[in-house]
């Protein structure tokens, strides 16, 4: 299958080998650039949350780290677990879902405990964590410590890749990739032939932006992580 993968670099190539390691053609259009965010922490909190491995990456070069590696860290899934790791954190927990069943495990782990917890985030997110953890009285900090600028245009190979009709797939990790997505069909006059592949989301929320353009034919996990995703290719 001939595929177009929008997430971010460093995950957009890692994703794409997993996809020619099992014999498809990959065009990667990182739609979204990460920039870390200059932000101090203060007095060491009860635990860290995080709901993206961009935020484990950042943290990994931190000058904060050192008084953190040591925290409880309860992330979303697997793959922000396994960058927490590799960033220096020692106690990770993965909620093996999405943001609603982060919140309910980190609410079973800290109910009573009067624990301060903190949420490493970027600027603009979906969901709201920190909201969900405060109503069941939890003191949470929520911190921006990077942001996901939106590119202009399509890469050049992806834009012609889509213009001559020569992909069969296109894959969307995250919301805000898939109006970026379309922002980028739009700035061309495209939409169209941007609609005319099948469109794989990682959840609902993802594809919302898509169901409301009209695209024709949408693929939704039925768990947000990359292995159920990448299974919709084999149906």
């Amino acid at each position: 299958m001939r595929l177009l993968l929008t997430r971010p670099e460093p995950d957009a190539e890692r994703s794409a080998l997993t996809l020619r390691t099992r014999g498809h053609v990959v065009l990667t259009a990182p739609l979204l650039q990460i920039e870390p965010i200059a932000v101090r922490f203060g007095e060491r909190p009860g635990a860290v949350l995080m709901t993206s491995a961009s935020a484990a990456r950042i943290m990994a070069t931190h000058p904060d780290l050192p008084d953190l590696r040591d925290r409880p860290v309860f992330v979303v899934g697997a793959h922000t677990a396994s960058m927490a790791r590799t960033a220096g954190f020692t106690d990770v927990t993965s909620a093996n879902g999405d943001a609603g069943d982060l919140a309910r495990l980190v609410a079973q782990q800290f109910v009573g405990s009067g624990a301060k917890l903190i949420y490493l985030r970027g600027r603009e997110t979906t969901g709201d964590l920190a909201g969900a953890l405060t109503r069941d009285g939890f003191e949470v900090e929520s911190i921006a410590i990077y942001e996901a600028n939106a590119v202009q245009h399509f890469p050049a190979p992806a834009q012609a890749a889509l213009r001559a009709g020569s992909i069969d797939g296109v894959l969307h990790f995250s919301r805000r990739t898939a109006q970026t997505y379309l922002a980028c069909a739009d700035a061309l006059g495209g939409r169209e032939w941007a609609l005319r592949p099948v469109h794989y989301c990682l959840s609902a929320q993802v594809a919302a932006p898509l169901v409301d353009a009209g695209a024709a034919e949408i693929r939704r996990a039925a768990r947000p992580d990359e292995a159920t995703l990448f299974s919709l290719l084999d149906v």
